[in-house]
């Protein structure tokens, strides 16, 4: 089954739309680096763990990946989001994130990215949502002020139906 490693704003996208309890009935096994996980998620979502959340080690080697990658492409994603792209590289499998800059800092270091639209995509194409059922959800993000491309987003979703 393939594991994809995600950042926090992923599951908060998830938790915004309502969809926390079909995130993790894709098939799929997600992970996410032990102190993201203690520091951004545990505290506002406890006991994701339990739904399949992985909660995974980075190595010694990977933590000084992640660590001298600020240097070469800049402060822009968290020092948590590199531990999560370092963590997909570690695993040798694709990172979720919607932010931007980490996927442009992931295309760069040859780790394939993917973020919240794929995630409902997916969900629409395994059955698990209706488009309308997913387009609730893009707006439920929304009034959560989540920051997704809402017109592409709704643009890819329709076309599915």
């Amino acid at each position: 089954m393939l594991l994809l490693i995600s950042d926090a704003n992923i599951l908060i996208d998830m938790e915004a739309g309502q969809l926390m309890t079909t995130f993790f009935r894709l098939p799929m096994r997600f992970g996410v680096p032990d102190i993201l996980y203690w520091e951004e998620i545990e505290p506002g979502s406890p006991g994701l763990e339990g739904n399949g959340l992985l909660v995974l080690e980075v190595s010694a080697e990977y933590i000084e990946y992640a660590y001298s990658l600020p240097s070469r492409y800049g402060t822009g994603p968290s020092s948590n989001d590199y531990l999560a792209l370092a963590l997909a590289k570690q695993e040798g499998c694709p990172l979720l994130t919607g932010d931007q800059a980490l996927k442009s800092v992931a295309n760069q270091e040859n780790v394939p990215a993917m973020g919240t639209i794929w995630l409902l995509r997916a969900m629409v194409e395994e059955g698990l949502l209706t488009v309308d059922e997913a387009l609730a959800a893009l707006r439920r993000m929304r009034e959560n002020k989540r920051r997704l491309p809402w017109a592409e987003a709704e643009r890819i979703l329709g076309g599915l139906g």
